[in-house]
């Protein structure tokens, strides 16, 4: 088996670059361009891209048929006036009848794409009863492919998709198989809306984003609930923010916990690309469910 690749394989440049294409700041065209200086030894600027890019099967820690679980696709009705929200529903197959705490589970800016499936898994193997909802519904859902699924992420209208995560969150809390309890996990974008759904979800017990956007100092204030959140070290997009942040929640007194993991990138928990950091996601995993398990018990 080939030797995984991890962000040290990479110059911290070009992982900055990947970053700005992942969000949208830099097209395909301009990542290769500016990529090419760091091809070395036969390497190419669009080798380059492929190694950095998601796998998916790589990633996979529980099969889709894992008999341990029960899964299924959902449809949630939105009231953003496009019907219905698609989700994907997980939870222990040995539960029985008893009540499960919940998890709202909000991917990255791609959509509903096979790793945030996986992680839903992952929560249900834990015991929870996670759903994950696609925010691309109203474009036809996760097309596929990464590159497509971010050119529709920016077409989103984004007061439309938060009322389809609050109306997520809500039909999640009303299942009757559900112990109300609901907590929400959130990963780069996913975790900006968890910061978010913090502030404005009176029902919400645990809010762990990991490496989201933060709110504005003046809303922290507005938090309901405890925050687990977890920042890499080297993610100076989203950590410029954080000071202020955190400044804003000690003095509104919200509980809450930070974590900063040393030598580790934006998107360390994502074990589908080389900027996986597997002590670090380790860990922040651990910290997470420790947490869900406090607060939604």
């Amino acid at each position: 088996m080939p030797t995984r690749l991890t962000a040290q394989d990479f110059d911290q440049e070009l992982l900055v670059l990947f970053d700005a294409y992942v969000h949208g700041e830099l097209d395909r065209r301009g990542f290769l361009h500016q990529a090419q200086r760091f091809a070395k030894a036969g390497a190419t600027a669009a080798g380059l891209l492929a190694a950095l890019s998601p796998n998916f099967a790589a990633g996979q820690q529980v099969r889709p048929d894992d008999t341990r679980l029960q899964t299924e696709k959902v449809a949630i009705p939105s009231p953003a006036g496009h019907g219905s929200v698609n989700g994907y529903l997980a939870r222990p197959a040995s539960a029985g009848s008893a009540p499960l705490p919940l998890v709202l589970v909000v991917h990255e800016n791609r959509g509903l794409n096979p790793h945030i499936e996986d992680i839903t898994r992952r929560l249900a193997l834990d015991g929870f009863m996670a759903l994950a909802p696609d925010a691309l519904t109203p474009l036809g859902g996760y097309p596929g492919d990464e590159d497509q699924a971010r050119a529709a992420f920016a077409q989103l209208d984004q007061a439309r998709t938060r009322e389809d995560f609050l109306a997520s969150a809500a039909w999640l809390r009303q299942r009757a198989d559900g112990n109300g309890q609901l907590g929400a996990v959130g990963f780069c974008y996913g975790g900006g809306v968890v910061h978010w759904l913090a502030t404005c979800l009176p029902g919400l017990r645990a809010a762990v984003p990991f490496y989201g956007n933060s709110p504005a100092p003046e809303d922290a204030a507005q938090v309901k609930a405890p925050l687990l959140v977890h920042l890499a070290a080297v993610d100076e997009r989203i950590n410029a923010a954080w000071p202020a942040y955190e400044a804003a929640l000690k003095a509104a007194g919200v509980p809450f916990a930070v974590h900063h993991y040393p030598g580790t990138q934006h998107g360390f928990n994502n074990d589908t690309t080389p900027r996986y950091d597997a002590a670090a996601a380790q860990q922040a995993w651990g910290r997470t469910l420790e947490f869900l398990r406090k607060h939604l018990a």
